[in-house]
């Protein structure tokens, strides 16, 4: 292909991705002329790169890799979870039906690798010792800052049995660890349930906040005696999957009034969720939430609405930040967008996805890391020791501080 053409053809790829972005179209163009005509002057600049790199790049650049890394980053510039897919991408995407084998992580990305949200317990990822906070260098030997998200997260799915290969960067370690973990059908585990306090106290802690989970919450609930355990302890530490309005729901178990959470975005009209007092289980019973920096989505959508209206103590880490809702974006030449159209907000407005969550009562979280921080100055070999299987944490005092609290609340 002539350089100019392939020049053409980078300069288009831009083009396409900001008109789809900026929402050029005959309807408020007018109303965002300037942004618009801001973005379009910068075509010129981006003309400049592109000659650049064309003519005085150390060798002849790849222009379909420089193209498909040039609209990846530009969708990362925005957030996590806005992702292009080239059209090979976008077609296993399409294709994919769900159901398939994991290792139990959820993942999101941040400084431009994927990075572990939170693991389900008993899961090969849990049993291998990874843990929220820990970077994925890279998957099957592919650099997870060249893949999207929605690559990413296809990329852990596979049939039950198949190998997966992870290389690993931990807190205070300084060499990659490589991982290898075998997919399985991970089932997640029914809400954990537990009195304390001569039966005061009760204690309940969710995987995830779909559908499933949250009944079984509204079930354990409704079960209360209403002379015995008259307080509660919501777990809600590594929640980061589930469904906004199941999430929702939960909150409105203990609202009888007030604002859940916002919705809103630049073509999206603002949403408003409140609590309905028909949908209440209980509104009155002492109440402290639990979350990390593993709380994330549903899970912080839950943890804010009931900070914010003064209905519960919350105690741990900032939560991790992500609550956006996402649409698809086909384009003509078989490659997809997926931009983030609008974000959750907290009731004073706070968006999930920049702001996360911030408890009141700041407790460190005493899980393992991984030990010990690496000697630099020892030699290391190419083969890395099978990770020790995680230990049980001894003393939570996440939990202990949400048990004191709740034992100095009247019930």
């Amino acid at each position: 292909m002539p350089k100019i053409s392939k020049i053409l053809l980078l300069g288009v790829s831009v083009v396409l991705v900001l008109v789809v972005f900026l929402g050029a179209n005959s309807s408020g163009v007018s109303a965002a002329s300037e942004p618009q005509e801001g973005a379009y002057r910068q075509i010129n600049v981006y003309s400049e790169v592109l000659r650049h790199i064309q003519t005085d790049y150390v060798e002849e650049p790849n222009i379909p890799e420089v193209t498909n890394g040039a609209l990846r980053g530009l969708l990362e510039s925005l957030d996590a979870d806005s992702s292009y897919l080239s059209p090979e991408d976008y077609k296993t995407y399409k294709a994919n039906k769900g159901g398939t084998a994991q290792v139990g992580i959820n993942v999101s990305k941040r400084y431009g690798y994927a990075t572990v949200v939170s693991v389900i317990p008993g899961s090969p990822a849990d049993k291998a010792n990874l843990n929220d906070g820990d970077i994925i260098e890279a998957i099957n030997g592919k650099d997870t800052r060249d893949l999207s998200l929605v690559v990413i997260r296809l990329m852990l799915e596979g049939q039950p049995g198949s190998q997966l290969s992870l290389s690993v960067i931990r807190p205070r370690r300084a060499t990659p660890e490589k991982i290898d973990l075998t997919r399985v059908a991970t089932a997640i585990p029914p809400v954990a349930e537990t009195l304390y306090e001569n039966s005061t106290i009760l204690y309940l802690k969710p995987e995830q906040l779909d559908h499933e989970h949250v009944q079984q919450i509204e079930a354990k609930l409704k079960a209360m005696p209403k002379a015995g355990n008259r307080k509660v302890l919501l777990d809600l530490r590594d929640v980061a999957a589930g469904d906004m309005g199941e999430a929702t729901r939960l909150a409105n178990f203990f609202l009888k009034t007030g604002t859940i959470a916002m919705l809103e975005g630049q073509k999206v009209a603002k949403q408003t969720f409140t609590a309905d007092p028909s949908k209440t289980v209980n509104a009155t019973a002492p109440l402290v939430v639990l979350v990390n920096r593993g709380t994330a989505g549903s899970g912080e959508l839950v943890a804010a609405a009931l900070l914010e209206n003064h209905r519960a103590d919350l105690v741990g880490e900032k939560t991790f930040g992500e609550g956006a809702q996402q649409k698809t974006f086909e384009l003509g030449d078989g490659s997809a967008l997926i931009l983030s159209v609008a974000k959750y907000e907290s009731p004073s407005g706070k968006k999930l996805q920049d702001d996360g969550v911030m408890p009141g009562v700041l407790v460190a979280s005493n899980i393992d890391d991984g030990g010990p921080a690496e000697d630099e100055s020892a030699p290391t070999t190419e083969a890395q020791p099978a990770p020790a299987p995680k230990q049980g944490v001894s003393i939570d005092d996440q939990l202990n501080k949400g048990l004191e609290l709740l034992k100095n609340k009247a019930a």
